[in-house]
């Protein structure tokens, strides 16, 4: 797992120009993909030239980001030398898969999580809205009709269609910490990878499922790709 220090200490990007550089290296060590994102712009929403970006400072640099995201140390420099300033984005349905919920459902769920001992794996807060449970990953099989379909299954492109629970497996990314978000907002640990393994993901669905509002049909239905029941 990851070992990434200072997280919670929210500095600016002038104060410590390489620490970008420095947690890809150690999500990458750790064989975590990751690729340079977007930052958030020192007088706008996002860096980005897209008019009203919809996720500013959230989303890859590059629109080629998944043949771009590495684990190598080497291309993780080469790729941060050329945007220092770059947040850190990480790629998912490869080692690992994202449950990404609103705040307050994220902690109602972390507290009947340690409540019930149930296994947590890491866990970030995208500042005050939004918590990232991380998971281990169905995987991107290679035989279409391998795919299990899901209800929650989210894409950049459809993300902000879905504001409750959103499930990012294959071709899908999350911004991670120590990431810096507009208005000095920022993307921090609450529970640390260092050492966490990854849950099943079925464990977790249900505990996140019942304290979205609303609330959400059976797990079971979703992932028979039935829509949730609001």
């Amino acid at each position: 797992m990851p070992t990434i220090s200072g997280h919670r200490r929210q500095r600016t990007r002038e104060q410590d120009p390489e620490r970008f550089a420095a947690a890809a290296r150690a999500y990458g060590a750790a064989g975590w993909p990751c690729v340079p994102g977007s930052p958030a712009g020192s007088d706008r929403a996002c860096s980005c030239d897209r008019m009203g970006c919809p996720s500013p400072g959230a989303h890859p640099l590059s629109a080629g980001w998944a043949r771009q995201a590495s684990v190598d140390a080497d291309v993780i420099d080469a790729l941060w030398a050329r945007r220092p300033d770059a947040n850190v984005i990480l790629p998912t349905g490869r080692v690992f898969d994202v449950f990404d919920v609103p705040a307050a459902a994220g902690a109602l769920a972390l507290a009947r999580i340690d409540a019930e001992g149930l296994p947590a794996g890491p866990v970030a807060a995208v500042a005050d809205e939004r918590y990232l449970f991380f998971v281990a990953t169905r995987g991107a099989p290679v035989d279409e009709d391998e795919w299990w379909s899901c209800g929650l299954d989210c894409s950049p492109e459809t993300v902000a269609e879905t504001p409750g629970l959103r499930w990012h497996c294959r071709d899908s990314y999350v911004v991670a910490p120590p990431s810096q978000l507009p208005y000095g907002r920022a993307v921090t640990w609450l529970r640390e990878p260092n050492g966490r393994g990854l849950p099943d993901p079925l464990r977790l669905l249900a505990v996140l499922s019942e304290s979205c509002d609303p609330p959400l049909t059976d797990p079971a239905s979703l992932l028979a790709g039935e829509p949730p029941t609001h």
